[in-house]
C-alpha cells in the first residue's frame, strides 16, 4: 500500500483498488491499512467489497494514538491555533513512527516542535525519544497521575537532557502545556503529548474525551 495523490492505493494478485487514506493519522497508518487490506482480501468474504474498505478507512478511529486534541479544558490553555498531538507509544520503534510523523508534519507545516513525555518504569526512555534528535526543540517531562510505577518527571528529564535535548520537568500537564504555550523565541510550536498511553488516558480526560 501507498499514497498517491491524496488516495490510498493497493495492487495484489487480484488487482489495484484505490482508496481513501485511513482516518488515522502517520504514514505508518497507510502500511497498517495495507496489511488489513491484505487480510481482508485473503478472506475473499463476498460481503466485503471496495465500498466496505473505503467506509472502514474514513471511520477508523483508535484514541490516544497520534491524535489531535479538540477543543476543552486543556486546549483552551494554549492558542487556538496551536495544534496539540498525542499518543501513548513507549518503545523504540513508537518513537521512530512518532518521529517520522512529526517531520512530515514540520515539511508541510513548519513550527517548533516540543515534546511533553510520562514513561512507566521499565521502558527504555532513550531508545524512544532518541529518534526526536534534531527534531524536538524542546522536551517537558511529567510523571503519571496515580502510577507508582510510572518514572519521576525528574528522572525522565535526566535521561533526556543526557541525549541532548533542552529538558525541563513539570508537575502537572497543565504547568507542562504552559511551559510549551510559546518557544524561547516567542514562536508557537507544535506539541506532541506522549510516551505513555496511561498519560494519554489522562490528558483526554482531563480535556473532556474520550480515554483510550
Amino acid at each position: 500500500a501507498c499514497e498517491q495523490h491524496g488516495r490510498l492505493i493497493y495492487q495484489d494478485q487480484q488487482g489495484l483498488v484505490d482508496l481513501p487514506l485511513p482516518r488515522l493519522a502517520g504514514r505508518h497508518q497507510i502500511e497498517n491499512a495495507g496489511v488489513a487490506l491484505a487480510v481482508l482480501r485473503t478472506l475473499d468474504e463476498p460481503g466485503i467489497g471496495e465500498s466496505d474498505m473505503a467506509g472502514g478507512l474514513q471511520r477508523v478511529r483508535w484514541a490516544g494514538r497520534l491524535e489531535r486534541l479538540q477543543d476543552g479544558a486543556l486546549k483552551a490553555l494554549v492558542y487556538d491555533d496551536t495544534e496539540i498531538w498525542i499518543d501513548g507509544g513507549h518503545n523504540a520503534s513508537a518513537g521512530r513512527a512518532l518521529a517520522a510523523s512529526m517531520a512530515d508534519l514540520e515539511e508541510r507545516a513548519p513550527r517548533p516542535l516540543c515534546l511533553i513525555v510520562a514513561m512507566m518504569s521499565g521502558k527504555a526512555p532513550a531508545k524512544f525519544l532518541r529518534p526526536f534528535a534534531g527534531l524536538a526543540q524542546r522536551v517537558v517531562t511529567l510523571g503519571i497521575p496515580g502510577e507508582e510505577n510510572a518514572l519521576s518527571a525528574r528522572e525522565l528529564c535526566a535521561v533526556a537532557r543526557e541525549l541532548g535535548f533542552e529538558a525541563e520537568p513539570a508537575d502537572t500537564i497543565r504547568e507542562a502545556l504552559g511551559r510549551c504555550k510559546t518557544m524561547s523565541d516567542g514562536s508557537r510550536p507544535r506539541i506532541l503529548i506522549c510516551g505513555s498511553l496511561y498519560l494519554a488516558g489522562h490528558v483526554l480526560g482531563a480535556n473532556g474525551e474520550d480515554t483510550p
